[in-house]
């Protein structure tokens, strides 16, 4: 167990004549000492602030490394298209349960689109040659869909008899059909890697098979192509607690912009933040909402260092590379209308250049396409010029449609995993890490508690998960607060409390 013991005025005291003398450098901000430090304004941050803010808490202070809100949600403009960088689609629609993103986005009338994968062994291109025939691709992905059932009954089996996890890939092992031809490596790669960034032998499969998000949400997934980006469900969650300008523009004081956190100092009586800058901050509470990926790396550092169960903990847990690379032509030279807006490229090497989409529905006349890629291809193609990956695209689409196809004019490469201050895309649950390890994840150290997608329990990596984080953690930090209830449980493996 994990727990926090409440601040004295003698604490306090202490605390402060630590702050004018622990060496830190910079001063101390002018503004009101904050009750809570949030670190970074993605998602779950502004989910945390909100819970905060409507529970009594308002004097928090959120400080965000970058120059805006949204974190891996973040729009850009593309050959004079607004198109999302990161997050792009609302997973989980049309089931049992509302997912809260999908209320947000009609709420708000975001322009969102359906994606339809149905038509897909009518658009799977070989290597070179052109499309395969339906009959044989249809062949290959029922196959397939057979091996995906037969690998949910496994995961179900284990859960139920409580059995350790196993990799996806080991369940396609049990029936004897690994994925092996470029065919049914890029619908494996289709069925896998295009919704978790990682291949089958790395991913859980007892945390993935059924898929929370669709189980409880539903099946469908809708695109976001709106101009005002799928940031303004952030927006939206921000501005019912943080002040605006007539234009709509945040401009509340508890927001501090270009606020990279470097280190973070904790003790029985408060927390000590400092942001790259020199500046220093100190509250009695921090909720740190860094993705797993930078808590990964040296870039906050925490004094004294976290115990040795989280640093294990949060270094089994995977940071996925999930790479969508939009690409403009002068002409359309693919297929259009219905059932064409997703096609699939069976190359020899896996995940190379797999998955593509039109843009037809979502960008009418704009002649762009987009192409997924992740894990391994994603980090070679960020430390590549760009230039050497629209000639690499060419080439694929050259294979796909012939020799005499237009120049891609223009090309929009994301590079997530080189940004140090996000490290990926989104988090994946690898095969290893039991539930046990993973509330070592969520749990807070003293009073410093930890939020994101990556600590959602179901619905890890997904924009949903990152917004009910939020809340969650808020809600264990407001159980200490409020109601004195400092200590979080986590059971072991044996059933002990540690």
């Amino acid at each position: 167990m994990v727990g926090v013991n409440n601040s004295s005025s003698a604490n306090m005291v202490a605390l402060i004549l630590l702050l004018l003398c622990c060496g830190m450098g910079g001063a101390v901000a002018a503004a009101k000492n904050p009750k809570v430090i949030i670190v970074g304004a993605g998602m779950s941050g502004i989910s945390a602030g909100k819970t905060l803010s409507d529970a009594g808490i308002k004097n928090i202070l959120i400080l965000e490394a970058t120059n805006r809100i949204g974190g891996r949600i973040n729009k850009t403009t593309f050959a004079g298209l607004s198109v999302e960088l990161g997050a792009n689609w609302v997973e989980g629609v049309g089931g049992k349960e509302t997912n809260p993103i999908w209320t947000m986005a009609n709420k708000l009338k975001l322009k969102t689109y359906r994606s339809d994968y149905d038509n897909l062994t009518s658009n799977t291109y070989k290597h070179v040659g052109g499309l395969f025939e339906q009959s044989v691709a249809e062949t290959t992905y029922d196959l397939l869909e057979e091996v995906y059932s037969f690998s949910e009954n496994v995961s179900k089996s284990l859960i139920a008899q409580k059995h350790d996890d196993i990799s996806v890939l080991t369940a396609q092992r049990l029936t004897n059909h690994v994925p092996a031809t470029p065919l049914e490596m890029a619908f494996d790669y289709y069925n896998h890697d295009y919704e978790f960034a990682e291949p089958p032998r790395v991913t859980s499969l007892q945390n993935t098979q059924p898929l929370p998000t669709f189980e409880n949400f539903g099946e469908d997934v809708y695109f976001v192509a709106d101009s005002r980006g799928y940031e303004t469900v952030v927006h939206y969650v921000a501005e019912q607690y943080l002040t605006t300008d007539k234009a709509g523009k945040i401009t509340d004081p508890r927001l501090l912009l270009n606020k990279p956190v470097v280190e973070i100092r904790y003790f029985q009586s408060g927390v000590i933040v400092k942001t790259e800058d020199g500046s220093v901050y100190r509250a009695d509470y921090v909720i740190v909402s860094a993705s797993i990926g930078v808590l990964q790396t040296n870039l906050i550092r925490f004094k004294p260092d976290l115990p040795k169960w989280k640093i294990l903990a949060m270094y089994q847990f995977d940071m996925a590379v999930y790479t969508k690379i939009f690409v403009k032509f002068p002409s359309k030279f693919w297929p259009s209308g219905n059932g064409s807006e997703f096609f699939i490229y069976a190359n020899e090497k896996r995940g190379y250049y797999t998955i593509w989409q039109h843009m037809e529905r979502e960008y009418p006349g704009s002649n762009v396409l987009l192409v997924t890629v992740t894990d391994d291809e994603s980090r070679r193609i960020e430390q590549q010029p760009d230039s050497d990956t629209k000639a690499e695209v060419m080439a694929v689409l050259r294979d796909m449609f012939g020799k005499c196809i237009p120049e891609a004019t223009d090309i929009l490469v994301p590079r997530w995993w080189s940004d140090r201050f996000y490290k990926g895309t989104f988090s994946n649950w690898p095969i290893g890490v039991s539930r046990y390890e993973f509330n070592q994840i969520r749990a807070p150290v003293g009073r410093v508690y930890f939020t994101g997608e990556h600590t959602s329990e179901h619905y890890n990596g997904y924009v949903h998960g990152a917004y009910l984080a939020g809340i969650d953690s808020a809600n264990m930090l407001l159980d200490c607060i409020q109601k004195h209830k400092c200590t979080y449980h986590h059971t072991s493996p044996k059933g002990r409390g540690d």
